[in-house]
């Protein structure tokens, strides 16, 4: 029996055509929508934070917390930029050229916004917008990594760190420029982008002297992936390595002594202890007092202990090395606005490892981070927009702003450090305990219940001067519970 086998069967191109493949036009929007979903939340985030840093230095400043050092002396700093003239700050001396102290000539962009809003806080909202948008690049790279929930959480991390919140209260610094350049330096290393690394951290040479070096770190990572990818040449990297690690050198030892009154670098005592380091006190100093490991332990946490795995966290090593050697306490601990600086690039380093990591891990990090930030918020100034007693007007205050209402615009005072920030704007402020300059200031306004008037004026030098303006026939104008007003005969 013959048995008769049939042809196979061919398939047009048309049968052979997905059924389905019509239907993915709709699918458009809904892929650009996704797309746009992370701009939103991080941009979202971004706004919300920046509100809430306006609303606690704006307070702070209506407050009368504010000081001259440092709103102060950068708010005389960048009224001369906005007038055309070099950064001559009475607040830290007679004829005091503010490059002579730290090298920060960045600060001169915030000059156009001055001159059409002078006032102080031109640059306390600036600062707020500017240490604002380092939530942008974080939240949407973690967006990137680990999807939407890693990314809020990121976000909120990152706004709500203790670095950047501590520093968004405390009056404006020149790290404001800082914070937004390192997280999109440090987002761009993370996403193997060395052109855009390379060209967000470039900027930072003219923010302080000491990110130089932070710099030359970017440059060292870019080379090291270039190395490690073995894509790309590892010289563009060691090239701005060279150029952070030059930068720093010719500002220390060259630009900044030539615009000090000294002659010198005013911060090499405090690296030196005040003499020659022995090679075994180096390492003693480095880990004492334990306050040091509070900071180390915090940033960690903050990281979710994994982003120490991540090469991005190297880019703390700079600040962190001056700052623990140094003999001033003021860098060792968790207060102030030094530690701003560390915010972005240890939630870079978190999204870094989140991206490798499985799914119990990342959610253990995201944890850790998120209950650091949970923890340390009360801790911080950010807390206050939320407390009634914050927003009140005191009857202390209500006499101090009388005293300060009875010096005309443009006289000569010599103030306290939180009446000299009130000053600073609409007067030739100097502190009180800097002995006068010919004939004296025509008006001496003091706050003997500041709490900060013991620093940068010792409360003996200040009494000392208080006692030389009396004998000098300066008439009391006001003299009730610790606020003090003298008129130049």
């Amino acid at each position: 029996m013959v048995t008769s086998v049939s042809p196979p069967r061919i398939r047009s191109s048309a049968a052979r055509r997905p059924a389905a493949l019509p239907a993915a036009r709709p699918l458009a929007p809904r892929v650009a929508g996704s797309a746009r979903r992370p701009a939103v939340l991080a941009w979202g985030l971004a706004a919300a934070f920046a509100a809430l840093y306006a609303c606690v230095a704006v307070n702070r400043y209506r407050r009368g917390l504010s000081k001259a050092y440092d709103l102060g002396i950068f708010e005389q700093a960048v009224r001369a930029y906005a007038h055309g003239q070099a950064p001559i700050v009475p607040l830290k001396g007679p004829g005091y050229h503010l490059l002579g102290d730290h090298f920060h000539p960045l600060i001169a962009l915030l000059a156009p916004a001055y001159r059409a809003f002078p006032s102080a806080l031109t640059l306390v909202l600036a600062q707020a917008l500017l240490m604002a948008s380092a939530v942008v690049p974080l939240t949407r790279w973690a967006h990137e990594a680990a999807g939407p929930k890693a990314a809020l959480v990121v976000g909120c991390a990152t706004g709500a760190s203790w670095g950047i919140v501590r520093a968004a209260a405390d009056d404006f610094h020149e790290i404001a420029f800082a914070v937004p350049l390192l997280a999109f330096a440090a987002t761009a290393l993370g996403r193997r982008r060395p052109l855009a690394a390379a060209l967000w951290s470039l900027p930072l040479v003219l923010v302080k002297e000491d990110l130089g070096l932070t710099v030359a770190a970017v440059g060292v990572l870019i080379a090291w992936q270039a190395r490690r990818e073995r894509r790309r040449s590892p010289l563009p990297g060691l090239a701005l390595a060279a150029f952070g690690l030059t930068a720093t050198v010719l500002t220390v030892l060259v630009v900044l002594p030539a615009f000090n009154p000294g002659g010198g670098f005013d911060y090499w005592r405090q690296l030196d202890g005040g003499g020659q380091p022995s090679p075994w006190g180096l390492p003693l100093r480095l880990g004492w007092p334990p306050v040091k490991w509070l900071l180390l332990l915090l940033l960690a946490a903050t990281a979710g202990f994994v982003g120490v795995r991540s090469p991005l966290f190297l880019l703390a090593v700079p600040t962190l090395a001056w700052r623990l050697f140094s003999t001033n306490s003021h860098y060792w601990g968790v207060s102030y606005h030094y530690s701003a600086v560390l915010m972005p690039v240890a939630l870079a380093a978190l999204v870094d490892v989140l991206r490798r990591s499985d799914v119990r891990r990342v959610r253990r990090a995201l944890a850790v981070s998120a209950l650091v930030t949970a923890v340390t918020l009360p801790l911080y100034p950010l807390h206050e927009v939320v407390m009634p007693e914050a927003w009140r007007t005191s009857p202390r205050l209500t006499e101090t702003r009388a005293l300060l209402h009875r010096i005309p615009d443009g006289a000569t005072v010599a103030a306290s450090n939180r009446l000299a920030a009130q000053l600073a704007g609409r007067a030739e402020v100097t502190l009180v305990c800097q002995r006068p300059v010919g004939p004296g200031p025509q008006w001496v306004a003091v706050d003997l219940r500041d709490p900060s008037v013991q620093s940068p004026c010792a409360t003996a030098d200040t009494a000392r001067m208080l006692a030389v303006y009396r004998d000098r026939g300066y008439r009391p104008l006001v003299d009730r519970d610790g606020l003090l007003l003298l008129q130049r005969p």
